[in-house]
């Protein structure tokens, strides 16, 4: 690792305080060391960029590689860098580990999924789940919103997105549910839930595999010698109501090139991610609203008389304030880079601080004050360049529907717990709160 002059005073990384409140020392390592040389908890070491500028930066430098190969002390970090269990199910071949040419092909095949149109036409979808969550603790008066709400809303949405059937969707939330739980804790249950997925990814992979068969040779026969074309959605994937996965099947049967494994990964990751973004804008995003009544009573009357520019703004500064990815994941130097005077050298990792960035005084005004009126907003909170996060536009359909149906379905929201008392979950890249308990009158009352 390049050599850089250890401060004494610099602060505690990584410990259960600053889990809770991290922003402290960012602060402080913008103004003091804004690329910082640490050992983080899983003793790699590794560079942190804290300072906007240098972030964006950092984030479309072509010479910072998300491919893990690229670490030049790999033998010495498996299993401690990107998702645990994913090299051993072969899951390692998504956009998060791999640059271009691959990752513009794999990128353009899934971009499919998330056209504004696509995206939109799953907004009713949205709000029938958002809903039925609410139904089910709406009467008692009192919720743990991370479980009960923020955690299942992602988890259903995405898995009707890939094409998972209704029936085994609990399934998928038991294994999430693990990989949240112990995302930064024992690395064990999260390999044996990312091997559960891997195999009912396979499984359903060649099911549907084998059922988009079946009806191309229906059609064939159909169609024999009446000279009957598909449609050119049923030929490109495009198709209105077509899964994502049946739409990764297509194109790899129209000559795509993608790999069962790329398949797998591909689903895989879209899960992974997904959810749990989600999950914790949502969380991050109501606490910070019951932290700051005024601004939580603003948003309250804009959802009350259907201003949906004020939510839409609210939802982009909930995302730069207390955004739910801490750390972009992981980058590798390819040669030599030089980043805010700092020397990294080939094989370093580098972890760009989005939550760092976001709250940098060069860049935005009062960046520690949450104002939901804000207008130059041009956060990183789902990050920039080629790596920008395809599923940003699906993320905001679905915070901005969960948190304006909460604030109008129980407006007298207000936390069920002291703030100190609640834990964050601990782990390198996302950041939620472990639970939030909340309250307000019932009907009953």
């Amino acid at each position: 690792m390049s050599e850089q002059p250890r401060d004494s005073s610099a602060p505690a990384l990584f410990t259960w305080e600053f889990a809770t409140d991290p922003y402290p020392a960012y602060a402080w390592l913008r103004e003091h060391a804004p690329v910082h040389r640490t050992t983080l908890p899983s003793g790699v070491d590794a560079w942190l960029v804290t300072r906007y500028a240098d972030a964006r930066k950092a984030l479309a430098d072509p010479r910072l590689s998300k491919n893990p190969q690229r670490h030049s002390a790999a033998a010495h970090a498996k299993g401690k860098v990107g998702i645990p269990g994913e090299r051993r199910a072969e899951l390692m071949t998504h956009l998060l580990n791999i640059d271009p040419p691959d990752h513009t092909r794999l990128r353009r095949l899934v971009s499919k999924a998330f056209t504004p149109r696509r995206v939109a036409a799953f907004a009713p979808r949205v709000q029938v789940l958002t809903d039925r969550l609410i139904d089910t603790f709406e009467e008692r008066g009192e919720a743990d919103l991370i479980h009960e709400f923020a955690f299942p809303l992602p988890i259903y949405a995405i898995c009707d997105l890939l094409g998972v059937p209704r029936e085994d969707q609990d399934d998928f939330r038991d294994w999430a549910g693990t990989m949240i739980r112990h995302g930064g804790g024992p690395r064990g249950g999260v390999a044996r839930a990312v091997k559960r997925i891997r195999a009912y990814l396979a499984e359903l992979i060649h099911r549907k595999r084998l059922e988009l068969a079946e009806r191309r040779d229906g059609r064939a026969e159909e169609g024999e010698g009446q000279g009957e074309r598909p449609a050119a959605g049923e030929r490109s994937g495009e198709g209105d109501g077509e899964d994502l996965i049946s739409g990764l099947i297509r194109a790899s049967d129209h000559g795509e090139h993608l790999t069962e494994n790329e398949a797998a990964a591909m689903a895989f990751i879209l899960l992974f991610a997904g959810f749990e973004t989600t999950v914790n804008l949502i969380g991050n995003g109501v606490y910070a609203l019951l932290r700051h009544p005024e601004q939580r009573a603003l948003l309250q009357r804009a959802v009350e008389e259907g201003d949906e520019g004020l939510l839409a703004a609210g939802v982009e500064e909930l995302l730069r304030y207390d955004g739910p990815v801490e750390i972009a994941t992981w980058r590798f130097a390819t040669e030599p880079v030089t980043l805010a005077g700092q020397r990294i050298a080939e094989g370093e990792p580098v972890l760009v601080v989005l939550a760092a960035a976001d709250r940098d005084p060069e860049r935005f005004g009062a960046p520690d004050v949450l104002d939901l009126t804000r207008r130059d907003n041009q956060h990183l909170g789902y990050g920039h360049g080629i790596h920008y996060c395809l599923g940003a536009p699906l993320a905001r359909l679905e915070a901005q529907t969960a948190i304006g149906t909460l604030l109008r379905r129980l407006p007298g929201l207000r936390l069920g717990a002291d703030p100190e008392d609640l834990r964050w979950r601990g782990g390198l890249i996302m950041r939620g709160l472990r639970t939030l308990p909340v309250t307000w009158n019932s009907a009953a009352e």
